[in-house]
């Protein structure tokens, strides 16, 4: 009956949102994916590291960026000192090196505070997709473009859409808190 195309890809791009969130949430491992939201001034343009720098995981526990132009050295150095990445980068002139030591039992409590954040406000921007969704088939029904019964029909499907996508960002949340939890 109803088309929800729109709502269904805005719900989608919530997802995408909360799972670079998660990924970008360090647990123990080195994961490039912690510099994303890290910007270094590259000809006055603010740009992530991963476009300006090889960036790779030599073992479990650290990463090497390699910027293609070393003049870039101490900008990427000094971007990572003042981010909240807690992590002090090692610069041998060459290459930057990254260790990241073992999460301790109360940061890691920490983190998984963290993540239950980005799930609800994820759950919050996917409630408020239904309720516009929702004010969208009111808006037809009083325009008379839909009956009342498809308009129940539509407030139905809208909300089990919104009950699938809360259960994935459930999903998300466990398996990202049990991938911190984990020694």
């Amino acid at each position: 009956m109803a088309d929800y195309q729109e709502f269904t890809y805005k719900m989608d791009r919530t997802i995408e949102v909360l799972a670079s969130q998660f990924a970008a949430v360090r647990a123990g491992r080195a994961n490039a994916q912690v510099l994303d939201n890290i910007t270094v001034d590259y000809y006055d343009v603010p740009t992530p590291i991963g476009q300006v720098a090889t960036i790779s995981s030599p073992d479990p526990r650290s990463l090497v960026i390699q910027p293609w132009d070393s003049s870039l050295l101490k900008k990427i150095e000094k971007a990572i000192q003042v981010s909240d990445l807690g992590i002090n980068p090692q610069n041998d002139g060459r290459i930057i090196r990254l260790v990241f030591p073992q999460l301790t039992e109360e940061r890691r409590k920490d983190l998984t505070k963290q993540c239950r954040k980005y799930a609800e406000e994820s759950k919050v921007a996917i409630r408020n997709i239904r309720r516009d969704a929702m004010d969208t088939y009111k808006k037809k029904l009083k325009s008379s473009e839909i009956t009342e019964d498809d308009h129940k029909k539509a407030e139905k499907e809208l909300q089990d859409l919104t009950d699938k996508f809360i259960k994935k960002i459930d999903e998300l949340c466990a398996a990202k808190e049990k991938e911190l939890l984990v020694i």
